[in-house]
């Protein structure tokens, strides 16, 4: 008969003045949190929670306005996630914590290791640039941001016009056909959540230079899709050479969502970062 114990678990509900934020905590060991994207909620770490729960306290939770999180009655305005984020941590008594973030996810964990620089042992960006400007951020000045963005525009649409969710992307879409049944199904948990009105707030939020973060020495790993179309992947590469002690991991064959649709890449990618001796 077999011996193995699936990792413990728990869910909660953390009261905000929103209202309650839901988390799960799985597992044991140093705190991993996962901050999802806008087409996600903490399911979409299902992946990744099965992987590191074993070797880490898996810490996954619904952004403000997400299900199963409460709604906000006047809309959700991102400069609020890193506030409830340090109050979750706070509840969990959690000293010190690796991040991982996907997307939108990134203006959760990048503003908070930026104010909590000493409790952030690592920082995991994927397919995000977070409060960062992105075409200022372009070494090119912004010729290569933009030539991206009318690209990835024509795709996005022509992907939506066949039923292709843009977080996954054709490829995706056609090989794991599951797995974009799946993220579709994820992403209308959201509801009534206005993501257009939410996506304005992350423009108008991503501000921050470069020169910000020339003394920000969180070890930080930035991972993109070769193929996102949306977020320009050759950015991690650029603001990884201009952070102190950043580095970034380009996933072949991937879309905006690497976690998802290449899990066992990424979290290999993750894994060995983690690892190392900080």
């Amino acid at each position: 008969m077999s011996s193995y114990a699936a990792p413990s678990r728990t869910v909660g509900r953390l009261k905000r003045p929103f209202g309650n934020l839901h988390y799960e905590v799985s597992g044991s060991g140093p705190a991993l949190i996962f901050a999802h994207g806008l087409g996600g909620n903490h399911l979409s770490w299902w992946q990744q929670v099965a992987h590191f729960a074993p070797n880490y306290t898996c810490v996954t939770f619904a952004h403000r306005g997400f299900a199963p999180s409460d709604t906000v009655a006047n809309g959700v305005d991102p400069a609020d996630y890193p506030g409830d984020l340090a109050a979750l941590i706070d509840h969990l008594g959690l000293a010190e914590v690796r991040l991982v973030a996907q997307s939108m996810g990134g203006w959760t964990m990048l503003e908070y290791a930026l104010a909590h620089p000493d409790r952030v042992k690592a920082l995991v960006l994927s397919s995000t640039s977070g409060t960062l400007d992105r075409r200022g951020s372009d070494p090119s000045g912004g010729t290569a941001y933009d030539a991206w963005l009318a690209t990835s525009e024509a795709a996005i649409a022509a992907g939506m016009a066949r039923g292709i969710h843009p977080a996954m992307g054709e490829r995706a879409a056609e090989a794991f056909p599951a797995l974009h049944l799946l993220y579709r199904s994820i992403d209308e948990m959201a509801g009534t959540l206005d993501k257009e009105k939410l996506r304005a707030g992350l423009r108008r939020t991503a501000t921050r230079t470069l020169a910000e973060l020339k003394t920000f020495r969180v070890p930080t790993l930035l991972i993109a899709g070769s193929e996102d179309t949306v977020f320009p992947p050759f950015l991690a590469s650029a603001i990884a050479t201009s952070l102190p002690c950043g580095e970034a991991q380009i996933i072949e064959e991937a879309g905006h969502s690497p976690y998802f649709e290449q899990a066992a890449r990424f979290n290999a990618l993750v894994d060995a970062f983690l690892a190392r001796p900080r």
